[in-house]
């Protein structure tokens, strides 16, 4: 998993600086009367990775989902490039320059992995959808240039010879590189990654993290992860929450140091120094040798 090229005749470069920034402040989601989250308040800065963690449980996912606009908060302020979304919506994600990807793979299984990819690419696409139902050559271009993008990101996320196969016939991490690949080769400003480490071996994660730390140049993350392992070494920024509440939040040396993360994950008022090591591997990290 190398950094993904930059297709042909594209305008951005991996030297630009992303300029967008999500805000999200005083956020309070309440399901049939009970809080699942309570005033938490997170800011992704541009060209950072930052991660959201907490024990499960946490209100992490929902957070999420505030973000993707699949969950409405009952109170609190979402702002994206300075200006507040009141009605965020899934559908207009791309067209905000936000992309996603789900703790599911979420691809079409009736649809090849490079159809799958295409469809994230479709922000580019120039032909109108009567030039497409007309079957006009400005659709045909379009279409060939769509594919050659979307090939581009199938090979640098090392997925390329699977391009005509379909996504049920394919290894799970394998899947998740063709989840990854739809939501890079839009070329979003914002990537909101829900543990998109779930389900890798070592290796794979190692590479994982090194893919995120390489796209920061030219666009800002939010990461929800169980692994600690991954998220102390790529994030710049860290948000803690339990039961809910935001309990944490600072750079990652200050998080694993915070004697209130330590007992929120290990369950008992702990010594932060004797257990920040500890800490580093729960939920899901594995022990080094």
């Amino acid at each position: 998993m190398g950094p993904l090229a930059q297709p042909a005749g594209s305008q951005r470069t991996n030297d630009s600086t992303p300029t967008s920034r999500l805000e999200m402040t005083g956020i309070n989601v309440a399901f049939g009367g009970v809080l699942a989250l309570t005033d938490v308040s997170l800011t992704v800065e541009p060209g950072q990775v930052h991660g959201l963690i907490g024990p499960n449980g946490a209100g992490k996912t929902t957070l999420f989902n505030v973000a993707c606009g699949l969950v409405r908060p009952s109170s609190g302020r979402i702002a994206w490039r300075g200006e507040e979304m009141r009605r965020l919506k899934p559908s207009k994600l791309t067209s905000l320059g936000i992309a996603r990807t789900l703790q599911g793979v979420g691809l079409f299984p009736g649809m090849t992995v490079l159809e799958n990819v295409m469809i994230g690419a479709h922000r580019h696409a120039r032909a109108g959808f009567f030039s497409a139902l007309l079957a006009l050559p400005t659709s045909d271009k379009d279409e060939r240039l769509l594919r050659e993008r979307a090939m581009r990101a199938l090979v640098e996320l090392g997925a390329g010879e699977y391009a005509g196969r379909y996504p049920g016939s394919l290894p799970y991490p394998v899947q998740k590189r063709v989840a990854l690949a739809r939501a890079l080769v839009s070329e979003p400003d914002l990537l909101l990654l829900d543990e998109p480490a779930s389900g890798l071996s070592e290796d794979e994660m190692h590479e994982l993290g090194d893919l995120i730390r390489s796209v920061v140049g030219r666009m800002s993350v939010l990461l929800v992860e169980h692994h600690m392992d991954l998220v102390m070494r790529v994030c710049d920024r860290i948000t803690v929450l339990d039961s809910g509440k935001q309990i944490a939040a600072g750079t990652p040396a200050e998080v694993q140091n915070d004697p209130a993360v330590t007992e929120a994950y290990l369950g008992d008022a702990v010594d932060a120094d004797a257990d920040a090591a500890e800490l580093t591997h729960a939920e899901g990290g594995r022990p080094h040798a």
